[in-house]
């Protein structure tokens, strides 16, 4: 019984604090009453909340650290809009003009302040500046 109890009692801080390894602690609680639950003394509970909590450690946390390193793959927002190609709707030059890009009318500048592109021209959106893309 005081397995379980134990079990819960971890479990709460799993929630709270979302730290996994609180997780992994509950589940050796739970492996020593079964143990206990199948007749073993004290020892043998002891030794199987040990044993499972340190072996759940010891695998699970790698893997969870790499996962939380790896980056999405898949871009959204903003992002998802650098390298695309954009019309140029009206004369796009360092100050400014405008650009139809993902289906949707934009405000648009050259990277290169020098730089002009005509109505109609295929414009590369290098990056978004606020709510003007920047484009080459």
């Amino acid at each position: 019984m005081w397995w379980l109890i134990a079990a819960v009692g971890l479990g709460i801080p799993l929630v709270v604090t979302a730290m996994p390894e609180f997780g992994m602690f509950a589940v050796g609680a739970v492996a020593g009453a079964v143990v206990a639950a199948l007749g073993g003394g004290t020892v043998p509970q002891v030794l199987v909340f040990v044993l499972v909590s340190v072996a759940l450690i010891a695998v699970v946390r790698p893997i969870a650290a790499r996962h939380r390193q790896q980056r999405p793959q898949l871009a959204s927002g903003v992002d998802a809009l650098r390298g695309r190609q954009a019309v140029v709707l009206e004369r796009v030059d360092g100050s400014g003009g405008r650009i139809k890009l993902a289906g949707e009318v934009w405000s648009a500048r050259t990277l290169d302040g020098d730089q002009v592109y005509e109505v109609g021209r295929q414009v590369d959106v290098v990056e978004i500046d606020g709510a003007t893309a920047v484009v080459i």
